[in-house]
């Protein structure tokens, strides 16, 4: 027998009533008939996705454990249907060496509720090739901290990666780690000057936060991060993209050949920077959320390739800091999947296309073996969602240890119900289970 058989499930694209047999965490069949199982859940025909997998957080740990751990982050994944995550490298320390990086695996190791992989930081050269062979999700780079001659250099060794040179004539060794960079796109100095123009000037109300980082810079910064992707022939990843005219950039870089995918999160869809006006610094985030002549919408999502929460909690109290001390960052991984179901619902958005923003093509961009997709023989990970069941945002019930988010208030349509792992129930009616997550590589 088996080991677990959901029953009379609604597998978008594949079949409105089934049975999906899971067998030493993978996925055995997708059958009519229920097989005999050890233990049998009745879907009564509920909507069973893949599990979702988020490519940008920001887990806090080690370092940072006042705002966020991987205990209380992986929570709040579960609870929002995320199944694997990927952890950006700024922790304290960063996540810069071989050594931090084995670290921050037997951290997650020993705490995480889901399946994770780890982005690598870039700061000495000489650690790519070592970080390399541990097989990093990618190599994150924030442009609006580095000059061009460090993205020159770092994109040159990230490049080389495909092979590692031989000085003995030896037949070169392949790195396991698929070259790839992920990147925060906003020009420094285009930044540093607004800012300091508003800073000086006296300006405090935190509406004035999109100035400071005003679109220019981010579309300034990804132009030129698509130009050095073609001349060194190498795949970028740019994350959380927050204007039609960078998206713009990034489609057509593609179409002349580059080797370039992007990100949106559901704030930057679904939010601008009216948030300011009600929410005040809860809304700070980078990039910041645009008025409606540069925002990115709903509408532009069949020109995104991934949805990422960047789900980047604090601590209330630095939240409440005025607009040029509070840290930015949003919580985004309870509230992203109700958000996008709301949407569905409302016609706005396709199941189809929510798989692919938020499990296939994260799995395909990230080099995830065996997730993304309800198939014989990939990983049984799955969040089954209600989509009649109704309710409202509220911090308070979150997970996570930041109890706040720019939603709060939203009436959604659509909810998670329970996310598995691997075969194993680890979130059942917003119960979250305690489950040793994995470090997923390729």
């Amino acid at each position: 027998m088996s080991d677990l058989a959901l029953l009379n499930c609604n597998i978008p694209g594949i079949n409105e009533n089934c049975t999906v047999e899971v067998e030493n965490g993978k996925i055995k069949s997708i059958k009519k008939i229920g097989p005999k199982c050890d233990k049998i859940i009745d879907l009564k025909g509920k909507i069973l996705l893949p599990g979702l997998i988020d490519a940008h957080v920001h887990m806090r740990d080690p370092g940072l454990t006042y705002k966020e751990d991987w205990k209380t982050g992986s929570r709040a994944a579960a609870s929002g249907g995320f199944t694997t995550v990927l952890d950006m490298p700024n922790t304290d320390p960063k996540t810069t060496t071989a050594e931090r990086f084995k670290e921050k695996i037997q951290i997650a190791g020993s705490k995480s509720v889901v399946d994770f992989g780890l982005h690598a930081g870039v700061e000495k050269l000489d650690e790519i090739p070592k970080i390399a062979k541990l097989h990093p999700s990618s190599f994150k780079i924030f442009a609006d901290i580095v000059d061009n001659g460090f993205l020159m250099d770092a994109f040159n060794e990230v490049s080389k990666l495909k092979y590692n040179p031989s000085t003995q004539g030896q037949k070169a060794e392949k790195y396991p780690f698929k070259p790839l960079i992920s990147l925060h796109c906003e020009d420094k100095d285009i930044v540093r000057h607004c800012t300091d123009k508003l800073k000086f000037g006296g300006v405090s109300d935190s509406k004035v936060y999109s100035r400071a980082r005003p679109a220019l810079a981010e579309e300034v910064s990804v132009s030129n991060i698509v130009t050095m992707a073609e001349h060194s022939n190498i795949h970028v990843h740019i994350c959380h993209v927050s204007t039609s005219k960078s998206l713009e950039i990034i489609r057509r870089a593609e179409l002349a050949g580059c080797m370039v995918t992007c990100e949106a999160t559901p704030h930057h869809l679904l939010l601008d920077s009216s948030s300011f006006e009600e929410f005040g610094t809860l809304a700070k985030t980078n990039p910041p959320l645009r008025d409606g002549k540069y925002r990115i919408k709903i509408s532009d999502l069949d020109s995104i390739d991934i949805v990422g929460t960047d789900h980047a909690p604090h601590e209330l109290l630095e939240k409440g800091r005025d607009v040029w001390n509070a840290p930015p960052g949003i919580p985004g991984l309870e509230t992203a999947l109700s958000l996008l179901l709301t949407q569905i619902n409302r016609k706005e958005l396709s199941f189809k296309r929510l798989i692919k923003l938020l499990s296939e093509n994260p799995a395909r961009i990230f080099n995830i073996p065996k997730k993304g997709s309800i198939k014989e023989g990939m990983d049984a990970d799955f969040v089954v969602v209600d989509m009649k069941r109704e309710g409202v945002v509220d911090p308070k019930t979150f997970q996570s240890k930041a109890e706040y988010s720019p939603f709060e208030g939203f009436q959604v349509k659509g909810m998670p119900v329970m996310t598995l792992v691997r075969g194993n129930v680890v979130m059942d009616e917003g119960e979250v289970f305690e489950k040793k997550g994995k470090f997923i590589h390729s």
